[in-house]
């Protein structure tokens, strides 16, 4: 999977590749071939295109001119302005300026108005200034430029190419500055950068593009990096395979303890997602007055009808559920529960680590992770877990609710739940959304599925996948529900907490890519629009 890196990290990964033999002259190269690949990716004929690159005093200027070149070469009319004054990328100008490149002068405390005058007459404008060396606030004395050239392209249909990171967004944080210039297309090398992901700066960054720069494979820095970014390539490896001679038990069977009379879709929902992803057999246990709801919406389910009061899920129930868990592959706890008295008592029965009394204790679980005739059960012969949702909240309740779970169960909390669970405001949790999932998933010895823009799913071992997606697609009610059973149904096929959470997470933000293409906005979708395009998502993603 690519990695994704701070510029620090970047830095250090460069200067050990330039080490191993790759000059930063031949990375300096291969990044101005991307960026140029790039560009002329999107015209039929580049020779009809007029190109204007802003180019800053460092590598990012350096990247800039080899693209201007690249681009002359292949017949574009280009035109060059140098924002900063530097003697350090002097023999890429020659270059450059030999192919045929214009250059253009501007003194930034003039009105500007020749460069006003090129951008307007651009189809596209490269900023190669400062890439991934920007600080915010930018510099009083370039502030000028870019606000003019902000404000131009804002009022013509010109293509902003971004060069490693928008100029006027730190790279590190995503902060960004008043006067940043917002990228249609953003090129990055050899590794993402973690403010691409982080808000505000994700809103500029434009499609990203992450370009090959020839960095060394197995290159120590890189492999060091522990966090890393989804792609498509890669996550179809995960997808487990179906075979022509199997029956439903070959795909594992899934239970879903979900659902209230509040919430009586979240059992349907959960449950559907886990048939989506290829469950053999899913199992719904939930209170008799939500019954004819689900089994209406879902007659492929098995459902067990559980004790319930006023609507939710009684205490009692615990000891049925018991009763079924060596039958299952996957235990998925917690969607539309509510978080009542009684369901609280059921959670309690289920989690309580008291072997003097099987159903006192519930299921039996046992923190020291053995058992005897007294009612304790090894948690090793426990199916998966999934917990989400109210199932979060209610585990909250439970002193060191962590170590009642089977280890490497799967908690996929959003943002408003993570804070329940960690005692964080959720500012603190989103301003730094890796490192909290990693603190916590470490503590606790589960995988972490924080989801929002960007879903972060943790492995207790340190290690965090990014994914790709952020769309408000996934703002709605439901959503959550579907994926929880995404994830539980590929558990019941055989896959680890980890793989099993990067691939629903994956496939659930893809779906609703596909479905923003469908319908080309994202106000009307709804979490069943999400789980009908599931196998579209699974189709797309072989192709």
């Amino acid at each position: 999977m690519p990695k994704i890196v701070t510029r620090e990290q970047m830095y250090i990964i460069e200067l050990e590749a330039s080490e191993l033999g790759l000059s930063y002259t031949d990375m300096m190269e291969n990044a101005g071939i991307a960026v140029c690949e790039t560009i002329t990716s999107r015209f039929e004929d580049i020779t009809d295109v007029n190109v204007i690159l802003a180019i800053g005093p460092g590598n990012n200027g350096g990247d800039g001119l080899v693209s201007a070149r690249l681009l002359a070469a292949f017949g574009a009319h280009v035109n060059v302005v140098t924002v900063i004054d530097s003697n350090n990328n002097v023999e890429n100008f020659e270059k450059a300026i030999n192919a045929g490149v214009e250059v253009v002068q501007i003194d930034l405390d003039d009105n500007l108005n020749v460069l006003k005058d090129k951008i307007a007459e651009a189809d596209v404008f490269v900023d190669a200034v400062f890439g991934i060396g920007a600080r915010v606030p930018l510099d009083d004395h370039v502030v000028k430029f870019f606000s003019t050239v902000s404000d131009i392209l804002d009022h013509h249909d010109i293509l902003c190419v971004a060069v490693d990171c928008p100029s006027g967004m730190d790279c590190n944080t995503g902060e960004v500055d008043d006067n940043v210039l917002e990228a249609d297309i953003t090129v990055t090398f050899g590794a993402a950068k973690i403010g691409h992901f982080l808000f505000p700066g994700a809103d500029v960054v434009g499609e990203l593009v992450l370009a090959d720069i020839g960095l060394p494979i197995n290159l120590p820095a890189l492999e060091a990096i522990d966090l890393d970014l989804a792609v498509d390539d890669e996550i179809l490896d995960l997808l487990p395979d179906r075979q022509s001679n199997s029956h439903k038990g070959t795909y594992g069977t899934t239970l879903v303890v979900a659902g209230s009379t509040n919430y009586s879709g979240a059992a349907y929902l959960a449950a559907a997602g886990a048939y989506k992803m290829g469950s053999g057999l899913v199992t719904v246990a939930i209170p008799h007055e939500i019954y004819p709801i689900v089994a209406s919406l879902l007659p492929e389910a098995t459902s067990v009808i559980l004790p319930s009061y006023m609507g939710v899920i009684a205490e009692s129930g615990a000891k049925i559920v018991h009763e079924l868990l060596d039958k299952v592959g996957t235990l998925l706890l917690g969607p539309g529960l509510g978080t009542e008295s009684s369901t609280l008592g059921f959670c309690n029965n289920l989690f309580a680590s008291d072997k003097s009394n099987n159903y006192l204790g519930g299921l039996g679980f046992n923190v020291s992770n053995n058992s005897d005739d007294s009612g304790g059960i090894d948690l090793d012969e426990w199916p998966f877990v999934v917990v989400d949702a109210d199932g979060l909240k209610l585990l909250n309740e439970i002193d060191k609710w962590y170590l009642l779970l089977p280890k490497n169960s799967v908690l996929t909390p959003h943002p408003g739940e993570m804070s329940v669970l960690t005692g964080l405001t959720i500012d603190e949790i989103q301003s730094d959304r890796v490192s909290i999932a990693r603190e916590y998933s470490m503590k606790w010895n589960h995988v972490v599925v924080l989801k929002g823009a960007y879903t972060v799913v943790a492995n207790p071992n340190g290690h965090v996948m990014l994914h790709p997606f952020a769309t408000s697609a996934l703002a709605s009610a439901g959503t959550g529900d579907v994926l929880a059973g995404m994830i539980s149904g590929l558990l019941s096929q055989g896959m680890e907490p980890y793989q099993a959470s990067v691939l629903g997470v994956f496939l659930h933000g893809l779906s609703a890519e596909l479905c923003m293409m469908l319908y080309g906005d994202s106000h009307s979708i709804m979490a069943s629009d999400i789980l009908a395009m599931i196998p579209e998502a699974i189709t797309s993603l072989k192709q």
